[in-house]
């Protein structure tokens, strides 16, 4: 498993500091930030306490050693028998289950099994609030969620989210839209019509 360079010369400076009269921190390890088991003051935690993971952050110009109980986002947790440590997650992702992995992605890409994709493949819509591909319904050609439709295939009507071959009672089809919109123009019943002949004195 490859491990930064700079881990490896923090751990050899961890094992040889004795040489040139240093104190060795696991002696004052109540001197330590909290998680390591050895450290440096310039250099911060050296190694870490079981199951904690080796994190480089930065402070100011320098990077310091931490040890932290998860990673934090944009890197993902590497586990092996003599140091676990944090690692970047590829550019394109915001962050990350494992190095090939991806969970979410950056702007202008779109999370599509586990890659972060410039463009989403046939058959799918690039969400720009998800920032993934969504599967629509076979009658939806743009939506924002699988079950909710913002734009339908030809000859089909929007109504709340959903795609229909005709609207339902109550609405009207507007041809222009494509959208099933409530009725405003319905047809008088011949009982109105004769009720209101009546009321106006043609009867």
């Amino acid at each position: 498993m490859r491990m930064p360079s700079l881990i490896w010369f923090l751990h050899f400076m961890n094992l040889t500091k004795g040489l040139d009269g240093t104190r060795r921190s696991s002696s004052v390890s109540r001197l330590c930030p909290a998680g390591c088991a050895t450290c440096s003051a310039p250099n911060g935690c050296l190694s870490c306490k079981p199951r904690l993971f080796f994190h480089l952050e930065m402070d100011g110009m320098r990077q310091r050693g931490t040890c932290v109980s998860s990673c934090p986002r944009g890197h993902y947790g590497m586990r092996s028998p003599h140091i676990s440590t944090c690692a970047r997650c590829k550019d394109d992702c915001s962050s990350c289950f494992s190095e090939n992995f991806c969970t979410h992605c950056h702007p202008g890409h779109f999370l599509f099994r586990g890659k972060c994709e410039n463009s989403c493949p046939d058959g799918l819509t690039a969400n720009t609030v998800l920032r993934e591909c969504t599967e629509c319904s076979v009658d939806c050609e743009m939506c924002v969620r699988s079950t909710v439709c913002v734009s339908c295939r030809a000859d089909l009507y929007l109504l709340h989210g959903q795609c229909q071959l005709t609207c339902p009672a109550g609405f009207e089809s507007d041809v222009q839209l494509m959208q099933c919109i409530p009725q405003v123009h319905t047809a008088a019943s011949p009982t109105k019509c004769v009720l209101l002949r009546i009321q106006s004195g043609h009867i």
